[in-house]
């Protein structure tokens, strides 16, 4: 009877050892996957602070000043808490000069072009937007903060620059979901824009 545990100890400890054995050569790491992102419904509301311009943005986003160091009045940002994101807006008057707008659109590009050395694709386009306005996109993809941004002018008196940018890290595996929103959030933005022409 002695002999009949010894026999199952002795299997057992075979069986794990072979299943060791065995089970190591064939082990293959999965891929790291990505988080998943739960997004806000697209809701909307009225920007009502005193600015040259208004426009809707979104009701999961508050606007905060813009607070950099060469922050002019009227430069704002709507701020995403649960996303750590931002559309960063900065505004300039025309009063008429069309030197400012050449200058103020060079430099659009200037700020959008900074990003080309991590980025690996770009794209420029003009859009036309519902309220008969048109907006001038640039869209990069790559391992870079700003994907999406835009600017619009009525070329006489005002100037609107927009850019997203995201907190998290870059990969845009990861984060196209939220680029996605945001361009969709950015979109409906520039089509309820309105210039307050005092």
């Amino acid at each position: 009877m002695r002999i009949l545990p010894r026999v199952i100890h002795f299997i057992l400890f075979s069986a794990l050892i072979i299943s060791c054995a065995t089970g190591s050569s064939d082990y293959t790491p999965k891929p790291k996957g990505f988080n998943r992102i739960e997004l806000p419904k697209h809701e909307y509301q009225q920007l009502t602070e005193d600015h040259p311009y208004t426009f809707q943005y979104s009701k999961h986003a508050i606007i905060q000043p813009d607070t950099v160091g060469q922050a002019e009045p009227h430069w704002i940002i709507v701020y995403y808490p649960e996303l750590d994101a931002r559309i960063q807006f900065t505004y300039k008057p025309l009063n008429g000069d069309t030197d400012k707008l050449d200058h103020h659109i060079a430099d659009a590009y200037k700020l959008a072009y900074r990003h080309l050395v991590k980025a690996n694709y770009k794209e420029e386009k003009k859009i036309n937007l519902k309220n008969g306005k048109s907006a001038i996109v640039i869209e990069l993809e790559g391992e870079v903060p700003s994907h999406f941004q835009f600017y619009l002018t009525d070329t006489t008196r005002h100037f609107l620059r927009g850019a997203v940018y995201l907190e998290q890290a870059t990969m845009n595996d990861s984060l196209l979901p939220v680029i996605n929103y945001l361009k969709k959030d950015c979109i409906h933005l520039m089509e309820t824009l309105n210039w307050k022409n005092k």
